[in-house]
């Protein structure tokens, strides 16, 4: 036989024995990675198994569902007492309206004041965001007593209650920086500082645009926006 063919078969032969041990090797990896996926899953439906019969699990989840159905029976409480909404109240029910929450806004207003009705705007944004705090209006001129009893002189005037006893006032805009187009947030901000409205947490936080009444839409007034004083 040629040596050089001679050469060859044997170099084929060894190509293909080197050929076929890589296989079986390649064929023993899969098999171990399929072992060792079936022993992962088989080892996660055990735990999974153990978290449910696990009693700190059921306890945590259990309180859980109790606060929240506290919250919830909370929040149906203040609906009752007229949270959640901004109102408008009457001089005969004001003195109940105040004392019957433990924190109250109220916006001493003139229907006829652009300002007024700017604050309206805002106001009515923040009712629904902020459930712990009662928000209303009176018309200051169907209230003569409580305008002089509070000492009422320019309008808008929003009276900051807390279990019945008036503890600041926001007068006209001047907290706001003495703008018409000061933003609802910047209102929430002041109010938040003032403490009589809670802050709310990064994720229930809106930009302005959250707020629905804060989009600037134009409010017309047959009076002048600067008549808006005493």
């Amino acid at each position: 036989m040629d040596p050089d063919s001679v050469k060859t078969t044997l170099s084929n032969l060894a190509f293909g024995n080197v050929m076929a041990a890589a296989a079986r090797d390649y064929q023993k990896e899969v098999l171990s990675q399929q072992k060792a996926l079936a022993s992962s899953s088989i080892n996660q439906e055990v735990d999974l198994d153990e978290l449910m019969d696990d009693p700190e699990l059921e306890r945590l989840h259990a309180d859980r569902i109790a606060a929240l159905k506290k919250e919830a029976e909370k929040r149906q409480a203040l609906k009752k007492q007229g949270h959640g909404e901004y109102r408008e109240v009457t001089e005969a029910d004001f003195l109940g309206e105040v004392t019957g929450s433990e924190k109250v806004i109220c916006h001493f207003y003139h229907r006829e004041f652009y300002r007024c009705k700017i604050m309206d705007k805002h106001l009515k944004s923040l009712a629904p965001r902020h459930m712990d705090t009662k928000f209303i209006k009176l018309d200051a001129e169907n209230a003569p007593f409580f305008v002089a009893k509070l000492g009422v002189k320019t309008l808008p005037c929003v009276i900051l209650f807390r279990k019945g006893i008036a503890v600041d006032r926001l007068i006209g805009f001047q907290d706001m920086g003495g703008k018409d187009d000061f933003a609802t947030r910047t209102l929430e901000a002041l109010l938040i500082k003032k403490g009589i409205v809670s802050e709310k947490k990064k994720d229930e936080d809106d930009e302005d645009g959250g707020y629905p009444e804060s989009r600037r839409n134009t409010v017309r007034s047959s009076v002048d926006p600067n008549s808006d004083s005493d």
